[in-house]
C-alpha cells in the first residue's frame, strides 16, 4: 500500500548476512593480502540480527504493520455494510492513500510484502514480522467490526453467484497488478513523489470497482483472513491469496527487471541466485528503487 517500505530503519539484509569492511594482513614475505569485502561473515550476522532485535526496530515496523492493516481492514470493513460496491471501493482507495504518508510507510498488505521479499527488497526476518503483525491487525479490526456492525453478512470477500472460483482467481490477480506496479514505481521516486498517495489510493478503488461484482475486489489478503477467522467461514478463501499474491508479485518482477530504469540482466541473475540486489544498483545509473535504509515517509 505505501510507497516505500515499512520496515526500513534498520540496514537491509538483502538475503545475506552484512559483510566485513576489507581487511589486512602482512605475511612473512612482506606481501599485503585482502579479505574480500563481500564475503559473509557468520559471527556478523549474528551480531547485526541481535543488534536489531536490541534497537526496537523490527518491533518498532511491525507495530506499524499492525496498526496501519487494523485501520485500513476497518475502515473497509465499515464501508462495506453500504449497499453497492462504490463504497467499499472508496472507502478502502482512500485509505490506502492516507496511510501511505504515515510515518513507516507499512505496506499493510500481505501480498505486497511478499512481493518485496521475491524482488529482494526485503529481509526474510523482516517479512515475517509483517505478515505476523498484518494477521493480528485484520483480525483485531474484524473482531471489532463484527461487534459494531448489525449484520456480518458484508464482512467476508466471497464469489458472487454468477461467477466461478475461477473467474474471481483472474479478477483478483488483474486487479492487484495495478496497485502493485504503482507501489512499486511511487517507490522509485527519491524524494518520493507528492502524489504517490492519490496513485495508490486510485489503484486501490480502480481494482475494487473492477473486480467487486465477481470477487468483492479484495487485492489484500488480510481483508479475506481478519473477517474468515472471526466468521468461520472459509469458502474459496485460497482465491483470496492467490490471486493478490500472484499479481503482486509478477508487478514486482515485471517493474525491477523490466520496466524500471535501472532494470538489466545482470540484476535479474543476481534476484536467481539469490545474491544482493543492491550490488548490481549501486553501478547502475538509475536505480529501480531506493535502499529500504531510506528515512520513512
Amino acid at each position: 500500500m505505501a510507497p516505500r517500505d515499512a520496515l526500513s530503519c534498520a540496514p537491509p539484509t538483502k538475503g545475506f548476512c552484512p559483510t566485513s569492511p576489507p581487511s589486512s594482513h602482512r605475511g612473512g614475505d612482506g606481501d599485503v593480502s585482502r579479505v574480500p569485502p563481500h564475503r559473509p561473515q557468520p559471527h556478523r550476522c549474528a551480531m547485526a540480527i541481535g543488534e536489531e532485535q536490541r534497537s526496537g526496530c523490527l518491533w518498532r515496523a511491525a507495530l506499524a504493520e499492525a496498526v496501519a492493516t487494523l485501520l485500513f481492514v476497518a475502515l473497509v470493513l465499515g464501508s462495506s455494510a453500504a449497499p453497492g460496491p462504490l463504497a467499499p471501493a472508496l472507502g478502502g482507495g482512500l485509505a490506502a492513500a492516507a496511510l501511505s504518508c504515515t510515518p513507516g510507510a507499512p505496506q499493510a498488505n500481505p501480498a505486497l510484502t511478499l512481493a518485496l521479499l521475491c524482488t529482494r527488497k526485503l529481509g526474510a526476518r523482516r517479512a515475517a514480522a509483517a505478515l505476523l503483525a498484518q494477521g493480528c491487525g485484520a483480525l483485531l479490526a474484524a473482531a471489532g467490526a463484527r461487534l459494531a456492525l448489525p449484520e456480518d453478512t458484508g464482512l467476508v470477500t466471497r464469489v458472487s453467484a454468477e461467477g466461478t472460483a475461477g473467474q474471481a482467481l483472474a479478477w483478483e490477480t488483474l486487479a492487484t497488478i495495478p496497485l502493485a506496479l504503482a507501489t512499486f514505481a511511487t517507490s522509485s521516486r527519491a524524494p518520493p513523489h507528492g502524489g504517490g498517495g492519490l496513485v495508490l489510493g486510485s489503484a486501490v478503488a480502480a481494482g475494487a470497482l473492477a473486480a467487486g461484482p465477481v470477487s468483492g475486489g479484495s487485492m489484500n489478503p488480510a481483508r479475506s483472513l481478519g473477517p474468515a477467522l472471526v466468521t468461520g467461514v472459509w469458502d474459496d478463501h485460497w482465491v483470496y491469496w492467490l490471486g493478490p499474491v500472484l499479481g503482486s508479485v509478477l508487478a514486482g518482477l515485471c517493474h525491477e527487471f523490466l520496466l524500471a530504469p535501472g532494470a538489466s540482466r545482470d540484476k535479474l541473475r543476481s534476484c536467481l541466485a539469490c545474491r544482493d540486489v543492491a550490488l548490481v544498483e549501486a553501478t547502475s545509473p538509475a536505480p529501480s528503487s531506493p535502499p529500504t535504509h531510506s528515512p520513512p515517509a
